[in-house]
């Protein structure tokens, strides 16, 4: 489905844009981003590393391995720092380009307390089993740099918040707290600070993104999205958000129960919130090129091209929801033609 097709760009698929050498393997893409060259780092899972392609989609190199317990979310600064959130370590490691360690914002395997126990009766997602919000970090999931250099982090699994740091780590301040209002999140998992300092928080669980400015002053929210998982903003201002997949029968704390299937999809918002396209969601061929099973995290490069990473066995092969063929559908390239 296009929506004012006219104001927002066309972009032609590449689904087997990857091009795995025979002795690499992963089963997610969990996260990706692009460096100032334009070269393409995907954060896998099983195993859990970094993977280094160029522009057309061949292998550079690899590092990484038995660093991380829990690939989640990755991000590349301006100056080439490479951030990767490692959720199931409760801490966020900071590389070079090529590896070297910087370094690391939290404390390895010793997350905060916020009362988080896995219950077994879960209703909506396993973040309504917090008990109150904490400190950095239980259960992190992404990272933002700010225009003048602050680091901004998502901390949704287990915790409520977005902590916001100094370019070399230092905690500046928290704020978030459970619930479905202004400044209240249900699983706050992609972030990302447009040129003008704000801060846009996927408060994925209540299908919303919330706008914060650069001190955590609520500003807006744009609602007409439903499970954000992350978002990235191009050169012109426009915000490309990749929103997960709810099954029919799952529920959403602000929606109730989904009476029809929602797939994961792509859409396209201005700077005030107002979709201009949506692609890549069907229920009935979501396997196929063009469209998406499970996209979790998605980045832009100079060229204005769109790569979309996708968690086909971790969210849907693992629970039952798609059978073992559609289980590589892992990365995505969107090139863009106007």
């Amino acid at each position: 489905m296009r929506m004012n097709a006219a104001t927002a760009p066309v972009f032609d698929v590449i689904a087997d844009w990857e091009k795995l050498p025979a002795d690499v393997s992963h089963k997610d893409v969990t996260g990706v981003a692009v460096d100032s060259k334009d070269r393409v780092y995907l954060f896998t899972r099983f195993p859990h590393r970094i993977l280094i392609y160029n522009r057309d989609g061949h292998f550079i190199k690899s590092w990484g391995d038995d660093l991380f317990t829990m690939a989640h979310g990755l991000t590349i600064g301006p100056d080439d720092r490479v951030y990767c959130v490692d959720n199931g370590d409760h801490s966020i490691r900071v590389f070079t380009l090529d590896g070297e360690p910087v370094m690391t914002i939290g404390t390895p395997g010793e997350p905060s307390d916020t009362g988080y126990e896995r219950l077994p009766n879960i209703e909506v997602h396993a973040c309504e089993c917090i008990q109150y919000p904490g400190g950095p970090f239980n259960r992190c999931t992404n990272l933002a740099v700010a225009p003048n250099g602050e680091l901004y982090v998502a901390d949704g699994y287990g915790n409520c918040r977005v902590h916001r740091f100094t370019a070399d780590g230092e905690l500046i301040q928290s704020w978030g707290e459970i619930g479905v209002g202004p400044g209240e999140f249900h699983l706050p998992h992609g972030i990302a600070c447009d040129a003008q300092g704000r801060v846009l928080v996927c408060d994925r669980e209540n299908d919303r993104i919330q706008i914060f400015s650069p001190d955590g002053e609520f500003l807006d929210q744009w609602t007409d999205i439903y499970r954000p998982s992350d978002l990235t903003i191009d050169a012109d201002g426009l915000t490309y958000v990749a929103e997960l997949w709810r099954p029919k029968g799952k529920k959403s704390f602000v929606h109730g129960e989904m009476m029809v299937d929602h797939p994961g999809r792509v859409s396209v918002l201005d700077d005030t919130g107002r979709v201009l396209d949506r692609w890549g969601g069907s229920s009935d061929e979501r396997h196929m090129p063009g469209n998406f099973i499970a996209p979790h995290s998605i980045a832009i490069d100079s060229h204005g091209d769109v790569y979309v990473a996708e968690v086909p066995y971790s969210f849907a092969l693992r629970p039952g929801w798609i059978d073992e063929a559609h289980a590589d559908h892992q990365i995505q390239k969107f090139i863009r033609r106007s």
